[in-house]
């Protein structure tokens, strides 16, 4: 019966990191899923529901009781003002959290990956518990609006108004645009940028970036806005990136990289870069490491490459 559950493991914890904004809670949930799963199995009936939709339900209810008393997880722009000191680091639980590729998204579906991103994420995360669920289920994973009705036990006009009123609400709080990490004007830009950033180039890392571009590093809750203030943090002797290198990581099916240092025996960070209209918009650095590495796992290399490649 185990074999008969494993293979929605991949899915289901796509959809619960969607739910929840971090990978390590998905994967709790998920576990917890397919436990109670396999104690519930001989009361399954396949003539009522698909075994896909059974385990959806039951990972639905065990993500709405995680949440009843969670603090919305968000991103650093979400929690303060830009500018003045890092302060203390905020615990885990702040911010939405990156996920391995690997782990959420299965290789034989077509869900739209960018879905996954850490905007769409932190997004999703204004959303009442079941309206998250009806968005993912009728928008990322394309359900009936009947099959989500029964998934909640609620009527079809219910399951249809939640869904208006929470994409009213996605339209205001995630206004960008999705990546396409394949189009090679975006992997033409994202190769200067990580080709400069291992140069330390900071002149030209400034003019790849958009006039708004902002600049974090959870678990602080300190960013910036602009370029001149990037520029400046960039150039702080204090904080230099000199001898640092990037190395491409597969996470939230975004341009996501680990930032090596000499004389480190892991990452110094993850760092997420987004990109519009031919500029990079932001970078996202997740100082956690220790806590991200058994999720991920060591980067492939850690020794510093010739010089940094975009994947696909």
């Amino acid at each position: 019966m185990i074999e008969e559950l494993e293979p929605f493991r991949i899915e289901l914890t796509g959809y619960c990191y969607r739910m929840l904004g971090s990978g390590f809670e998905a994967e709790d949930a998920v576990q917890e899923t397919l436990v109670r799963a396999w104690k519930a199995y001989d009361s399954f009936d396949p003539s009522r529901a698909s075994l896909r939709t059974w385990l959806y339900r039951i990972a639905t209810n065990i993500c709405i009781d995680m949440l009843r008393s969670a603090q919305r997880r968000a991103l650093a722009v979400d929690l303060r003002s830009p500018g003045g000191d890092f302060g203390a680091p905020l615990p885990e639980r702040t911010f939405v959290q990156p996920v391995p590729d690997a782990k959420v998204l299965p290789e034989d579906q077509a869900i739209r990956k960018e879905t996954v991103r850490l905007a769409f994420v932190a997004a999703l995360q204004h959303l009442p518990a079941r309206q998250r669920a009806v968005l993912i289920l009728r928008d990322v994973l394309a359900w009936q609006a009947a099959e989500v009705a029964d998934l909640l036990s609620i009527s079809v006009a219910a399951a249809n108004s939640a869904l208006q009123r929470a994409r009213a609400t996605m339209q205001v709080v995630d206004p960008g645009e999705p990546l396409h990490p394949a189009d090679p004007k975006q992997k033409a830009l994202l190769s200067r940028y990580c080709e400069a950033f291992d140069r330390h180039d900071v002149r030209t890392l400034v003019a790849l970036l958009h006039e708004d571009a902002t600049m974090s590093m959870p678990p602080f809750s300190w960013w910036l806005r602009g370029r001149g203030p990037i520029s400046v943090a960039l150039n702080d002797p204090q904080a230099t990136c000199a001898g640092a290198w990037l190395v491409p990581a597969r996470a939230n099916a975004s341009p996501a990289y680990w930032q090596m240092r000499p004389g480190m025996d892991r990452p110094f960070g993850l760092v997420f870069i987004d990109v519009r209209d031919g500029l990079v918009t932001g970078t996202t650095t997740f100082l956690n490491v220790p806590e991200l590495l058994p999720l991920f796992g060591a980067p492939m290399s850690s020794g510093q490459p010739p010089r940094t490649t975009v994947d696909d």
